[in-house]
């Protein structure tokens, strides 16, 4: 209760602790009050209107600024009928009046019956509280079945292709730290670190004749290689998370170059999706630093040497200066990778 008459407060307070069911406490200072607020979070306020330091309006007012007040049940007492204050005290976010002299009962009425919706809005929000616990769990756990369900699908794509060395988790930690580097959002850098694995899920529609060849490719079996890209979309397309809408971009567009010179679609500049930008730098720099059946690993400096190389060419120029910077924890990455999966 705040009202700068003693002798108001000592009546209201007498009314009022009837009730066994709450605590009252008194400020005849509304500067004092507010300082209260600022500490304690209460159920019920009562304001008189005509105050000396700080009026019954301003106090409602700076109240509702506080954490905690933006709901709490404000009664204000008045004896002022005009119809423009009480429509700024509403506005203010006065709930309801009391006129003054005030009646005894409806006094306890009205208190009794704010309380009660009081205790209903923090059952509410309890409820509300404990429903978003819940889905927070039930959120965590989905994303960790969905990661699950990511990774060992990329195992199965890397084993049909005849990969070792844990390929697709490098490829998905250079895509992630790319991303961070470039100051990409928490959830861009989780999704296109659980979508770049999927980058060849069109190579198993790639016949093993061609796909596990050790010798040079001919023309036309490259072409078929390449067509791993319009597969892997087909696979991936019209999916609904934004997942896997990441994903059947980068299988997609990863092969695309910078200057146009890429496929399927030949697209140039910006106009290839950022997250196959990021994930060709991953892919060829991982391709390079691997041994393959037609050609010895390279070493890490000089796989890095060729990514600057194709700097404005083969790759993303911003892209790459990312990658530049991040390069380091990249040689960590793969000094510690054992071909089993990184920890995302």
């Amino acid at each position: 209760m705040v009202d700068d008459a003693m002798v108001s407060l000592n009546v209201i307070s007498a009314v009022l602790k009837r009730a066994e069911d709450h605590q009252i406490e008194s400020y005849s200072s509304a500067v004092r009050a507010l300082a209260r607020f600022d500490e304690t979070s209460f159920d019920l306020v009562l304001v008189d209107y005509q105050m000396p330091e700080i009026n019954g309006v301003v106090l409602v007012e700076r109240l509702r600024r506080l954490p905690g007040y933006k709901a709490v049940p404000v009664i204000m007492l008045t004896a002022d009928e005009d119809r423009a204050l009480r429509l700024e005290a509403v506005k203010a976010g006065v709930t309801d009046f009391v006129n003054k002299p005030f009646d005894p009962e409806e006094l306890r009425v009205r208190v009794k019956n704010l309380l009660a919706l009081r205790k209903a809005q923090l059952a509410l929000l309890e409820r509300a509280e404990s429903l978003d616990l819940e889905v927070q769990r039930a959120t965590r756990h989905l994303r960790v079945r969905e990661e699950e369900l990511i990774w060992r699908l990329s195992r199965a794509i890397e084993m049909r292709d005849g990969s070792t060395g844990g390929h697709i988790s490098r490829v998905a930690t250079c895509a992630r730290l790319i991303a961070e580097q470039m100051g990409l959002s928490d959830h861009f850098c989780r999704t296109v670190y659980l979508a770049a694995p999927l980058h060849d899920a069109g190579k198993i529609g790639i016949i093993d004749a061609i796909l596990h060849k050790s010798a040079k490719l001919t023309p036309q079996e490259r072409a078929i290689i390449q067509t791993h890209t319009k597969i892997g979309a087909e696979i991936l397309s019209d999916g609904d998370s934004d997942l896997i809408k990441m994903a059947h971009e980068i299988a997609l567009y990863h092969h695309e170059k910078w200057d146009g010179s890429g496929y399927a679609q030949g697209l140039s500049g910006e106009d290839i999706p950022l997250s196959a930008r990021i994930v060709a730098i991953a892919d060829v720099f991982d391709a390079l630093c691997t041994e393959r059946s037609y050609k010895p690993a390279w070493d890490f400096d000089d796989a890095l040497d060729e990514i600057l190389r194709q700097s404005g060419h083969h790759f993303d120029p911003s892209c790459v200066s990312a990658f530049v910077a991040v390069s380091d924890k990249v040689r960590n990455a793969y000094s510690e990778n054992n071909g089993t999966q990184f920890v995302a």
